[in-house]
């Protein structure tokens, strides 16, 4: 059963189906900024998904192709002095970006930098739920890049980082949290097995910033999570472990049509209308 409640009159959402549609047909040029574990899974699922994926990490050339890209992604996870660097350009291109703070809390370096982005303002801020309490401060992050929180602990972190940097969190977890100055969506779904292969959460960002360059920030986020859920729950039934797995999410990816979004999603208003409910 899904729950769903109309959004406010005065920030009507863009149904997922609608972002898929308009990220398709535009195939935004998505600049990438990320760690070098995940850089081939994630141009690999851009490209599955319709987005153009450009992984432009230099110094002197981040911040100028930042400012042609459709949206940005600044994730963290192995921040060279080289990346660092890229990142500060491509975050003042005035282009939407997102701030993946992987692994932020325990590390002294990418935590330091986490902070200073901040004051940036991305669009949206993806993480799972240690790292966005430790970006808001009350929490020491979780066990490397692993959680050690669940996503409705940092329910209240993430509507303060929302709040202090005018822009949305999206807080993954066995339901998805995604929260703007005036909404709460939930994706429930998806697959365990996303946690199995490397890149899994990484690549949501990118996708996130992919669609950030066609629908505002919270419909972007929402719109991400929730193909997220629809092709990993696919690809998992017909995979034996993680590695045909991941071919297989790849394959779900690219056979996800808008129509097959529909439902997934239950977003929650500051003033809620009267709620319907659907099966």
């Amino acid at each position: 059963m899904v729950v769903r409640t109309s959004s406010s009159p005065s920030t009507p959402a863009t149904a997922p189906a609608a972002a898929l549609a308009a990220l398709r047909e535009a195939s935004p040029l998505t600049q990438c900024i990320t760690n070098a574990v995940v850089t081939n899974f994630t141009a690999n699922a851009l490209l599955a998904l319709g987005a153009a994926p450009a992984m432009c990490d230099i110094p002197g050339e981040a911040g100028m192709f930042a400012g042609v890209a459709g949206g940005v992604l600044v994730n963290l996870g192995t921040p060279t002095a080289e990346q660092r660097d890229a990142a500060r350009e491509a975050v003042h291109a005035g282009t939407p970006w997102v701030l993946d703070p992987v692994a932020v809390g325990g590390l002294p370096v990418r935590t330091a930098l986490a902070h200073e982005l901040l004051a940036a303002r991305p669009a949206i801020i993806r993480g799972n739920a240690s790292e966005i309490l430790a970006l808001a401060g009350a929490g020491a992050g979780g066990r490397g890049v692993d959680a050690t929180d669940d996503a409705d602990d940092a329910l209240d972190a993430a509507r303060e980082l929302a709040a202090r940097t005018g822009g949305t969190v999206a807080v993954s977890g066995e339901v998805d949290l995604i929260v703007d100055a005036t909404r709460t969506a939930r994706v429930p779904g998806g697959s365990v097995l996303l946690t199995k292969v490397t890149g899994g959460g990484c690549a949501l960002g990118a996708a996130m910033a992919a669609f950030v360059a066609v629908v505002p920030p919270f419909d972007a986020a929402v719109a991400a999570s929730a193909v997220w859920a629809v092709a990993s729950e696919r690809a998992a039934s017909e995979s034996r472990g993680p590695g045909s797995f991941a071919v297989a999410f790849l394959d779900e990816l690219a056979a996800t049509q808008p129509a097959d979004l529909d439902g997934r999603v239950l977003i929650e208003t500051a003033t809620p209308a009267a709620a319907e409910v659907t099966r």
